[in-house]
């Protein structure tokens, strides 16, 4: 090979090593861009509301509910004067950030000021059974209303 043919050949074989991929053995592999979806939490909620949440207990314990169910204050339910019966909400202590996820079965409360009647389960659950009513925020998701049945969470 002549001298001229080597100088224009060096160049290119020194491209071609430099697009070259090596990950030695033990190193760590070189990471792959990707573009996160967004979390299904992070959708936001088609109902959102914040106030005074009050629970009732075991002197309803059996009644029928709006919805003609037996009340259950051992379930996760709750009584809301507006959304459809099986609306599955989260309940979020607004001191605590505690949550609890429950089905509107009833229809309440019926005092000024209160947004959502819990059951004794639920308001156990967010800590509400030692003051009897506390500041809450009620968000409804689409995500959680393919829920069969309401479930705890934190």
């Amino acid at each position: 090979m002549r001298r001229s043919e080597l100088f224009l050949l060096l160049p290119l074989l020194v491209g071609l090593a430099g697009c070259a991929t090596r990950n030695p053995e033990g190193a760590p592999p070189v990471p792959q861009a990707t573009v996160p979806s967004p979390p299904q939490e992070a959708s936001q909620p088609f109902f959102s509301e914040e106030g005074l949440a009050s629970w009732y207990g075991n002197t309803h314990d059996g009644k029928t509910t709006a919805d003609g169910e037996g009340f259950d204050q051992s379930a996760l339910t709750g009584a809301h004067r507006s959304l459809p019966f099986n609306t599955n909400v989260r309940v979020t202590n607004l001191k605590s950030g505690k949550t609890v996820i429950v089905r509107i079965n009833d229809r309440g409360p019926f005092v000024k000021g209160r947004i959502i009647d819990l059951s004794a389960a639920a308001a156990a659950t967010l800590g509400l059974a030692e003051n009897g009513i506390d500041n809450v925020r009620v968000d409804a998701f689409a995500a959680d209303q393919t829920r069969r049945q309401a479930v705890r969470s934190n």
